[in-house]
């Protein structure tokens, strides 16, 4: 598709690609959101406050969780003038799985607690955008589910202490046609996420007066909670004796958390090599001193990640690591980042200092408490539209061109 398009429309586009499948209508409520800020205010309107909290917060202080947006203001773009511009090419290859734009889907979990179509809204919408989704593990629809919508798919794994629930997971994954494991390496001890504590949150919400009181407030959100399937662990309800024979969502994830190994270290790697082929990518990678873990472990790729700022409250923004892991990753590893996105212009910034791609979780969260599979379908299209056009306002016609030339520090304040 040509990169001349009507602003108002904001359709996922990239060079070469001439339709876009359609999604569902776009309520008027959606098509009035021009950028990610206007999606997450109607997602603040529609959700409960402790859902939306869960969505928008983060550890401690959120010294980190705001660090890692302000880390993008910390650059500029350096536009060149009087270059053809007519179409520009957004597509980025990365471990053999293509992209329409330099975007991946980060793994989010029960993202059914958000709006009732959950998981299954993310991936549909994912894949009429050409851009990959990553499912977590604990995620409230099964993993053949999602394997069976059209679409590339990565899998997300934490690694358990109980190695036979993992390896069913990965062989499950590879049977539904999920093309790479992506080992959350940051989250084997729980992050202080005080405000979910405040909160009272639990998964799946517990109905009290709490709730009930949420629910008046929010009828959207709380029609879709009591006329829908129960939420669950999807792909670990049922699971059998290796589950201890428990049973409902509040049980399997105690015992999920119960799960969490602390002492996980590098072999789990090596272990995961044994059942499975595809390539392995660890995310959480901070210090530029575990790429060369990653390299010898056989991993092909990293993802600079503090985990959205949920985990160390005080850890350095990604963006910030970033042309540090760059530099060790060297060119035979795939980089990827994620947190603090929210513009086009942050896409192509993180590009511009060493990414292959830019992983995202909360914008397509916002989308999809706005308004359910059109809500994600509209929070991809505006990044779309962004980065096209942001590209085409550089003076860039190939994404790939983008390089540290590109940019300069921002002034200093004060």
């Amino acid at each position: 598709m040509a990169a001349r398009q009507d602003p108002t429309a904001l359709a996922p586009v990239a060079a070469g690609i001439e339709s876009v499948e359609t999604g569902p209508a776009m309520p008027r409520r959606l098509s009035r959101c021009l950028n990610l800020d206007d999606l997450r205010r109607l997602a603040r309107r529609r959700m409960p406050r402790a859902l939306f909290d869960y969505i928008d917060g983060g550890a401690e202080d959120l010294v980190t969780l705001s660090d890692n947006r302000r880390a993008f203001d910390g650059y500029r773009l350096v536009p060149k003038m009087l270059r053809d511009v007519g179409r520009v090419e957004t597509a980025r290859t990365v471990l053999n799985t293509r992209s329409r734009l330099p975007l991946m889907l980060s793994p989010t979990a029960m993202s059914r607690l958000f709006h009732c179509q959950g998981e299954r809204a993310v991936a549909r919408a994912a894949g009429r955008a050409g851009l990959p989704y990553t499912l977590s593990t604990i995620s409230s629809v099964s993993i053949e589910e999602i394997g069976a919508i059209p679409g590339p798919k990565w899998f997300q794994l934490y690694v358990y202490k109980d190695r036979d629930l993992v390896r069913g997971l990965v062989e499950r994954a590879r049977a539904a046609g999920f093309s790479a494991l992506v080992v959350t390496a940051d989250a084997h001890i729980a992050g202080n996420r005080e405000l979910d504590l405040r909160n009272g949150l639990t998964v799946p919400p517990r109905v009290g007066p709490g709730l009930v009181w949420q629910g008046i407030r929010h009828p959207a959100w709380s029609w879709d909670f009591v006329t829908s399937a129960p939420i669950t662990t999807a792909n670990v309800a049922g699971g059998g004796p290796t589950l201890g024979g428990r049973a409902g969502s509040l049980s399997l994830l105690s015992y999920l958390n119960e799960q969490l190994d602390e002492s996980l270290d590098w072999e789990a790697i090596g272990w995961l090599r044994r059942f499975w082929d595809g390539p392995i990518l660890v995310k959480g990678i901070m210090d530029p001193g575990d790429v060369a873990h990653a390299r010898a472990h056989g991993c092909a790729g990293v993802v600079v990640s503090n985990h959205g700022g949920r985990q160390l409250d005080s850890a350095p923004s990604a963006l910030q690591m970033l042309p540090e892991v760059r530099a060790e990753a060297g060119s035979d590893m795939a980089v990827l980042i994620d947190g603090g996105v929210r513009r086009g212009t942050d896409v192509l910034k993180a590009v511009a200092l060493g990414a292959d791609a830019v992983m995202v979780g909360r914008p397509y969260l916002y989308g999809l408490g706005a308004g359910g599979e059109a809500g994600v379908d509209r929070a991809l299209a505006i990044l779309g539209a962004e980065i096209v056009r942001d590209l085409q306002l550089m003076g860039v016609a190939d994404v790939a061109q983008l390089g540290a030339d590109d940019l300069r520090p921002a002034p200093a304040v004060g």
